[in-house]
């Protein structure tokens, strides 16, 4: 009786391990494409700084963005006056 329970104690212990031997290297795996992807992301984020900082130097690009902004400006206040100005005939 003693054997037949020793017996389904190795083979639980001996299934175990192997489950828990196929879990630690799926766990390594997803770590090491974990690894990977933020190294990507990593990567993809240092570019797009340096993109960013060489836009960021050059003077000409935000002076154009600079005069367009005051000019949609400009034509938003033009719009506003229009919209909101009392007519001849109204007594609001």
């Amino acid at each position: 009786m003693e054997e037949k329970q020793e017996g389904k104690a190795e083979k639980f212990l001996k299934d175990f391990g192997k489950k828990l031997d196929t879990f630690v290297g799926e766990l390594k795996d997803a770590g090491n494409r974990a690894e990977v992807d933020a190294q990507k992301k990593y990567n993809e984020l240092k570019e797009a700084a340096a993109r960013f900082k060489r836009e960021a130097q050059n003077k000409d690009r935000w002076k154009e963005v600079e005069d367009g902004l005051k000019k949609a400006s400009d034509e938003m206040e033009k719009a506003m006056k229009a919209a909101f100005k009392k007519r001849d005939g109204d007594k609001s």
